[in-house]
């Protein structure tokens, strides 16, 4: 591609933006958001999870500080839902 062929490029670039609408609806940015925050919480359950056992295992005293560390990655999920309803 020629240096000399720029100019017309851009103007295709700039009549394609003009008559294009938007990629994503607002349905589906929230579907996306909602999607993303529950991957992201079971991501950080998995290792929260093992180590929850794991500490257990060796001491029933850290049920409750697994318990809770383990349900925490849900109050992403649980944000997610609400802006998606309320905004």
């Amino acid at each position: 591609m020629a240096i000399e062929n720029a100019p017309e490029l851009a103007e295709l670039a700039l009549q394609a933006e003009e008559m294009s609408g938007p990629t994503l609806e607002n349905e589906g940015a929230a579907a996306l958001a909602v999607g993303l925050a529950a991957l992201a919480a079971g991501y950080a359950e998995r290792g929260i999870g093992a180590a929850a056992v794991g500490a257990i295992a060796e001491d029933d005293d850290m049920f409750v500080p697994g318990l809770i560390m383990t349900v925490l990655p849900e109050t992403l999920v649980i944000l997610a839902l609400v802006v998606v309803f309320v905004v």
